[in-house]
């Protein structure tokens, strides 16, 4: 250990202890601040690809209409499809909380509606005065997702949300505006 550390003296490095529980303990003779750096650098780069989608949350009454359960179900699949996760929360007002059999139902629907793009994650639960319950994408929506995301790069979606870059590429730049144009007569 004392030759190490002389070692490690001698070349301006530090001795990092890599391997603590091993026998004999495991070092490495390194630079340990740029070790500190490089590992951040992945850390961050793994979290930046790790952050595919965001919790889309749709609201449903007990006693929601057809039409308007087919519209909401239809946005959760669109949501579904781009990798995003739906938080699915029945609200209820006034004596409608004890028919959360109903909404226990309507929960069963809608998973059946968004099933052949998405799966329950957690089942549904009365949190004050809503009932929530997560919806989750299938695993092949998530691989299409996130080929989809690489494809387009920075530049692509959630761009200008922190993101990807600060500046968008010249050729994405907003039209100039005609000042002379004074709309339609």
């Amino acid at each position: 250990m004392r030759d190490a550390l002389r070692l490690a003296g001698d070349a301006g490095l530090d001795l990092v202890e890599v391997a603590p529980t091993a026998k004999p303990p495991v070092c490495r003779i390194m630079d340990y601040g740029r070790f500190k750096y490089e590992q951040a650098k992945r850390d961050r780069d793994a979290r930046k690809k790790q952050r595919l989608g965001d919790i889309k949350e749709v609201k449903l009454r007990p006693n929601i209409d057809d039409h308007d359960f087919g519209f909401k179900s239809r946005n959760a699949q669109r949501f579904l499809k781009e990798g995003n996760k739906v938080k699915l929360t029945i609200m209820f007002r006034g004596r409608e909380i004890v028919h959360q059999d109903l909404a226990r139902e309507l929960v069963a629907r809608f998973v059946q509606a968004v099933s052949d793009v998405g799966v329950l994650e957690r089942p549904p639960r009365l949190e004050g005065r809503n009932m929530i319950a997560v919806i989750v994408p299938k695993a092949e929506i998530m691989a299409e997702a996130r080929a989809a995301a690489v494809r387009s790069g920075p530049a692509g979606p959630g761009a200008g949300a922190g993101h990807g870059p600060a500046e968008a590429a010249p050729e994405e730049a907003p039209e100039a505006v005609d000042e002379g144009y004074e709309g339609e007569k």
